[in-house]
């Protein structure tokens, strides 16, 4: 089983962000701390008081967090949910808060591997992202992660920003390189409805690279960070041999996960009719305080997956990754064949040139990448 907890503070809030996270919100931390850990310990009741493979915390800004604070959380995690061997345990980091303290605290209780959001080399996109840090912040945090001991390390990369240009995509790439990260995620912008980047795109003071550009920056990371020894696990990210991110291979594997804290998902096994409940808790922190202070329990939004939505859901998030989808490992989770369910429209598909059959599994090829979505919407039920 995989847990995550989200921390929802952050010192600013980034242009380009629509997640559960909040500045000028500090007062409020010690309080959350201990609604984290009311929510954890009806939860660990309730699953008996599972192992956890995995561990993620992210935000908002889980190292803005002050290192007193991490310390009680980790602690009464860890007695809650006892880490199972070799157990893969991160913290997503940004630049430029990072300190000794917190640092210190985090991996006396497990962290083992730190993500880190670096996005763009050149101060002027930093600043069109709402960025409040430097390259030269990143390089010193990294630093300090090694100094602690963490040999771990993955930065989030963004191309196709507003006014990037191709140079500039492979300078951040290269200079993100020098940094030795273990691990790159290489996202595409994406504009968020109600976010004010999106309101400068939408008003023309903005504008993106124009699609065809953006591809050539996508290639562009492909070919570098192959030759620089990352193998692509996953459409947005890479990682030397042995250091792709496990949590979210857990996600994309439909491996059970609970979420702690505001706006926070789960995903919990339940009958044979529903494949699982999806249960969010609510977005907004003083929700979320209220919920946890009243043990109010049923304010969290629950939605029901039948069999027939987990089915395609495994192939969907199966095909997000490089090695695609086992039809062994999808016979085992649903008891069928994958042939049964979806061969009519695997082969079209195959023949078509935008999905491979090798070895029992089942996944994109180059010309499929490209298309996704598409490949998905063919695969759909009617």
């Amino acid at each position: 089983m995989e847990l995550y907890i989200h921390i929802p503070f952050c010192k600013s809030k980034c242009r380009y962000c629509d997640f559960a996270s909040y500045a000028g919100q500090e007062q409020k931390m010690s309080a959350y701390v201990d609604a984290l850990l009311e929510e954890a310990a009806v939860r660990a009741a309730q699953l008996q008081y599972p192992q956890m493979d995995t561990v993620f915390i992210g935000g908002g800004t889980p190292s803005l967090l002050p290192a007193h604070l991490l310390d009680r959380l980790l602690s009464g995690l860890k007695e809650l949910f006892p880490l199972s061997p070799g157990a893969e345990f991160t913290s997503e980091a940004n630049p430029g808060t990072l300190t000794c303290e917190w640092l210190t605290a985090a991996v006396s209780h497990g962290v083992n591997r730190i993500s880190m959001g670096m996005q763009a080399y050149q101060p002027e996109l930093l600043r069109t992202l709402g960025r409040i840090h430097t390259f030269d912040e990143v390089k010193e945090s990294v630093a300090l992660c090694r100094e602690h001991g963490v040999k771990n390390i993955s930065l989030d990369l963004m191309f196709g920003l507003p006014g990037q240009t191709e140079a500039q995509w492979l300078e951040t790439l290269r200079m993100a390189l020098t940094l030795e990260p273990e691990h790159l995620s290489c996202y595409g912008l994406i504009p968020e409805e109600g976010t004010p980047l999106t309101a400068d795109l939408k008003s023309g003071r903005l504008s993106l690279p124009d699609e065809e550009a953006e591809r050539r920056m996508y290639d562009a990371a492909l070919a570098l960070l192959h030759s620089h020894g990352y193998e692509q696990y996953e459409i947005s990210n890479f990682a030397l041999p042995g250091y792709e991110c496990r949590h979210n291979l857990g996600y994309w594997r439909q491996i059970p996960y609970l979420g702690l804290g505001a706006s926070a998902s789960s995903m919990l096994r339940n009958t044979p009719e529903v494949f699982c409940l999806r249960e969010t808790n609510p977005p907004s922190l003083e929700e979320y305080l209220r919920m946890c202070r009243n043990q109010a329990w049923t304010c969290r939004e629950t939605v029901a997956v039948s069999p027939e939505e987990a089915r395609f859901e495994t192939l969907m998030l199966g095909l997000r990754t490089t090695q695609g989808v086992s039809e062994a490992a999808y016979a085992a989770l649903h008891r069928r064949s994958l042939h049964e369910d979806y061969g009519d429209r695997l082969y079209p598909l195959m023949q078509q040139g935008f999905l491979q059959h090798q070895d029992g599994w089942w996944s994109l090829t180059r010309k499929g990448m490209d298309v996704q979505n598409a490949v998905l919407v063919e695969l759909m039920d009617d």
